[in-house]
């Protein structure tokens, strides 16, 4: 696995480097081929608050988690641990979907900007739609830790808005 590590506020060490290199590239034995796969880590530091987020964007899939605490290995140990729970918990589901070949080559291309007018709009995010099914949608949803997640329906050929609601189940925002 490759390692995109970089810190807001804060210098990465070679110490922590290697420390989350090891700690994530125990998740290698998870993945076909861990050599073409990048795992983004980004540090941040706020006040004694140490958070981490790790995002691995893989062939089918996209992983994500994130976690603080005051000590910085122990906010590395929490967000693999959690990324390690998340494969596990869903291996089946994504293997029965890879086998279905419902979707080919799910990549899902982030590309974050920041405006430098004085709009309302404070973040901006591309993303790649692959058609996928509303099941593989909530998967999707469910490993990055959203509220909500938007698809192209397999079913109905439209982009559809998935949303989580208060009530713990799923709604759906269909477009014509």
């Amino acid at each position: 696995m490759r390692y995109n590590i970089r810190g807001e506020k804060v210098e990465i060490t070679p110490s922590i480097r290697a420390y989350i290199e090891d700690k994530i590239g125990k998740l290698d034995k998870y993945f076909e081929n861990p050599d073409t796969i990048n795992a983004n880590v980004v540090i941040k530091v706020r006040g004694k608050e140490q958070k981490i987020e790790i995002t691995v964007p893989a062939m089918h899939y996209t992983l994500r988690s994130e976690e603080s605490h005051d000590d910085l290995y122990a906010a590395i140990d929490l967000t693999v641990d959690k990324l390690e729970r998340q494969i596990r918990k869903n291996k089946t589901k994504i293997n029965s979907r890879n086998k279905k070949n419902i979707i080919q080559n799910f990549e899902l291309d982030l590309e974050d900007s920041l405006e430098d007018d004085d709009s309302k709009v404070l973040k901006r995010k591309k993303i790649e739609m692959k058609p996928m099914d509303e099941e593989e949608a909530m998967l999707q949803m469910q490993m990055l830790g959203h509220s909500f997640f938007v698809f192209k329906n397999t079913d109905t050929d439209s982009i559809c808005v998935l949303y989580l609601r208060k009530d713990g189940n799923y709604g759906i925002i269909e477009t014509k």
